[in-house]
């Protein structure tokens, strides 16, 4: 039987593992024309929508993306790292060394971490390459005032929640997770494909976001 952990939590999960051929070199050393870190943005977009610890997946050139983030303590009760204009977060890299193997060493990667911390209920997961993502979208997501995922009264999103975001109808990112779905997922993942496949066989909750972002995830430099 899952025995719900408590109290609850829910994470925050990047993945960016991967080289970023289409795009040229890893999407994590990407910045914008603002010169922003797509990678620091991204932390921050969860870490502001509360999520806490925020998973950090790096591959490919993994030494120089970690060297853009305010890393924070692995330890969640140590003191949060601030950074100028930015929320307190906990950071939490984790290197896939099988990143060359696509999407799902990425996600496998960002699980298996999650999974060793047995406070943590649900996470969110989002690729580094929608510069556009924003911490309200993200906090749509996973609030428990939204939608029908959440009992009425609940604090917590259920361990069993399957949520994606959509943006005109069209499925995007952030995906939540319940920690009950975790290694039911790591089970099926195979080459490129994420967890699209373990969503298309499950009843997804499908919130629509396009209220708040495009969603648009970058794969060429414009």
């Amino acid at each position: 039987m899952y025995l719900s952990p408590s109290p609850s939590r829910v994470a925050g999960l990047v993945l960016a593992a991967g080289a970023g051929s289409r795009y040229g070199m890893p999407k994590a050393l990407v910045h914008d024309g603002a010169g922003r870190s797509w990678l620091q943005h991204a932390v921050d977009v969860l870490a502001e929508a509360g999520c806490s610890p925020v998973i950090v997946v790096l591959g490919a050139r993994w030494a120089e993306a970690a060297a853009l983030l305010d890393a924070g303590d692995d330890d969640p009760t140590s003191a949060p790292v601030r950074g100028k204009d930015r929320p307190p977060a906990s950071v939490r890299i984790v290197q896939a060394t099988d990143w060359a193997e696509g999407l799902s060493a990425s996600l496998r990667a960002g699980l298996r971490c999650a999974i060793e911390q047995p406070d943590l209920t649900a996470i969110a997961v989002i690729p580094v390459d929608v510069p556009d993502l924003n911490a309200a979208t993200v906090a749509r997501m996973i609030s428990t005032n939204f939608g029908t995922t959440a009992a009425p009264g609940a604090t917590v999103l259920s361990a069993n929640t399957l949520r994606q975001a959509r943006f005109a109808r069209q499925p995007g990112h952030p995906v939540v997770i319940g920690r009950q779905h975790w290694t039911p997922l790591i089970d099926t993942l195979a080459g490129d494909t994420g967890a699209r496949p373990y969503l298309r066989a499950h009843p997804v909750e499908h919130i629509e976001c396009g209220d708040l972002g495009t969603g648009v995830d970058v794969d060429r430099p414009s």
